[in-house]
C-alpha cells in the first residue's frame, strides 16, 4: 500500500455514480474538501480535510467492501498528497473564483424528474429566506437562480447543498455564486417567482404544437431537456407531477428490474386475469404466468422497473383470498413468450395507456373502498351491490356523476374484502358495460 495520504484513490468508479455518492461514502470519518472524478479511467480522488481522516477511513474499507449504487469501489491512498483547486471539482467555487453573493447560480445536472420552481424554494428554504427564484434552459443544462435575502443565507446554503442530489441518485446541484446584484422577476409561475410580491400576474405560456414541452395537461412541467429522449422525460414529468415532486418513501424511482415474483398465492382462486386485475393498479402488464411446478407462484412483468417498484411498494403483504402475497423481483429480466405464459402487451385493459398522471396519482396500497367507473347511465344502487356483495361486508355505497358519467364508491369492511372485489370484478359486464375498478383513498363516504 501507498504511503499514507490525505489524498484517496478510488477505482470502478462507474457513470452511475456521482460525486455526492462518493460524498456519502466518506463524509462519515471527516469533511471532504476536494473530489476529481475521473470519468475516462472510471476513477475518482478525493482529498480528507486532514491525515487522520483518510487513514480512518480505509482503515474501515480494508474489512468493509464498499458499495455504491451496487458496485464495488476499490480504495487506496492515492500517490498525490495534495489535489490543487485547479484539479478538484468539489473545490473549485471555495478559491474565491467568485465572490460570496446572496444570489446563487445552480446547475442541474443528471436531472431524471423535472425541476420546477416549487421543488427549489422547498430544497432552498431551508437555509433562509429565499426571496426570488428564476429558472432557465442554458446549453450547460437546467439553471437556476435563488436571491436570498442576505449574504450569510446564501452562503450556508452554498456550503450545506453544493453537490448534493435533490431526488436519490439523481437531480445533483452544481453552485455557484452569481454576479448579480438583483434578480428581475416579472412573472409568478412555474419558471419564475418573487416571494416578496405574491400580486405579480402570471405569464400566459402558448399552448399547442409550437410549444415543446412534455405532455402535461396541468402545464406545470413544460420546460425543454436536449440530450434526453421525449419519452423517457415525458415519463419523469408525469411521475414527478403525479407524486408532487416527491416520490413515496421508500421508492426510488431507480429501480430497473421489470420481472416480479409473486408467491403465497391462493391455488384454488387465483388466475393471470386476476392478478392482472390487482398489478395493473400500478403499471401497464407486459404479461403473466402461473408456475405450473409451483402453482401458489407467479411472474408478473410489468412495462417498466418504476412501476414494477410500486407494485413491490404498495402490494408486498397485502391479503388476498385469505393467503399473504409475498412480492419480490425475480431473477429473470422478463417472461418469455410461451402458450403457458398470458400475454397483455395489447390489451385495452391496460390502465396506463391513457390518464397516466390521474393513475399514477391514485396509486396506493389496497384499502376498504373501491372506486367503480364506466357503469351504465341508468344503473341502480342494487344492481351494483348484487354485483360486488358476494366478496364481502359492503359498509357504505355512494352512486353519484362526474361529467355526466356514472361511478360509485364501494366501503367494504375489511381490506381483504375490497381487494378480492377488485380482482374478480374488475372488467367483468354490467348490464352491457365493461366496468373499471381501482381503490380509492377515501377514508369514509
Amino acid at each position: 500500500m501507498a504511503e499514507p495520504s490525505k489524498v484517496i484513490h478510488i477505482r470502478n468508479v462507474g457513470h452511475e455514480i456521482a460525486e455526492a455518492d462518493l460524498l456519502q461514502l466518506l463524509q462519515p470519518f471527516g469533511n471532504v474538501a476536494k473530489i476529481v472524478m475521473l470519468r475516462a479511467k472510471n476513477q475518482a480522488l478525493l482529498q480528507m480535510q486532514d491525515l487522520h481522516n483518510s487513514v480512518s477511513a480505509l482503515q474501515y474499507y480494508s474489512a468493509v467492501q464498499p458499495s455504491v449504487r451496487g458496485r464495488n469501489v476499490y480504495m487506496q491512498f492515492s500517490s498525490h498528497q495534495e489535489l490543487t483547486t485547479d484539479q478538484s471539482s468539489h473545490g473549485r467555487n471555495s478559491d474565491q473564483e467568485s465572490e460570496p453573493n446572496r444570489i446563487l447560480l445552480v446547475t442541474i445536472h443528471h436531472m431524471m424528474y423535472p425541476i420546477t420552481v416549487e421543488v427549489l424554494h422547498q430544497v432552498f428554504k431551508a437555509y433562509g429566506y429565499v426571496e426570488k427564484i428564476v429558472t432557465f434552459q442554458k446549453s450547460a443544462g437546467f439553471q437556476a437562480l435563488i436571491q436570498y435575502q442576505s449574504l450569510q443565507e446564501a452562503v450556508e446554503a452554498f456550503g450545506a447543498l453544493h453537490g448534493r442530489n435533490i431526488y436519490d441518485g439523481c437531480c445533483q446541484l452544481d453552485i455557484q455564486y452569481s454576479n448579480l446584484s438583483e434578480l428581475q422577476v416579472h412573472y409568478n409561475n412555474d419558471r419564475s417567482r418573487d416571494f416578496t410580491n405574491p400580486s405579480l400576474p402570471t405569464e400566459q405560456r402558448p399552448r399547442g404544437s409550437q410549444q415543446q414541452g412534455y405532455p402535461d395537461p396541468g402545464g406545470l412541467y413544460a420546460f425543454q431537456q436536449p440530450g434526453a429522449s421525449y419519452a423517457q422525460m415525458g415519463r419523469a414529468a408525469m411521475i414527478a407531477a403525479a407524486f408532487g415532486g416527491t416520490l413515496p418513501p421508500g421508492v426510488t424511482g431507480t429501480n430497473e428490474r421489470c420481472t416480479l415474483i409473486v408467491s403465497n398465492l391462493n391455488t384454488d382462486k387465483i388466475n393471470e386475469d386476476k392478478l392482472f386485475n390487482l398489478f395493473s393498479l400500478y403499471g401497464n402488464i407486459v404479461r403473466i404466468k402461473i408456475l405450473r411446478n409451483k402453482p401458489d407462484h407467479a411472474l408478473v412483468e410489468m412495462a417498466d422497473g418504476f412501476q414494477a417498484e410500486l407494485a413491490v411498494h404498495y402490494l408486498k403483504g397485502s391479503v388476498l383470498f385469505a393467503k399473504k402475497l409475498e412480492v419480490n423481483y425475480s431473477k429473470y429480466p422478463n417472461i418469455t413468450s410461451a402458450p403457458d405464459a398470458h400475454d397483455y402487451t395489447t390489451s385495452s385493459l391496460n390502465r396506463f395507456n391513457s390518464n397516466v398522471i390521474k393513475n399514477y396519482r391514485h396509486c396506493c396500497a389496497p384499502t376498504k373502498m373501491i372506486h367503480i367507473s364506466a357503469l351504465p347511465q341508468e344503473i341502480s344502487e342494487d344492481t351494483i351491490l348484487n354485483h360486488v356483495s358476494e366478496h364481502g361486508s359492503v359498509v357504505n355505497t355512494k352512486l353519484f356523476e362526474v361529467n355526466g358519467k356514472r361511478q360509485a364508491l364501494i366501503q367494504f369492511e375489511s381490506e381483504e374484502e375490497a381487494t378480492e372485489a377488485l380482482v374478480s370484478k374488475h372488467a367483468t359486464s354490467l348490464e352491457g358495460n365493461t366496468i373499471r375498478i381501482s381503490f380509492s383513498q377515501m377514508q369514509s363516504i
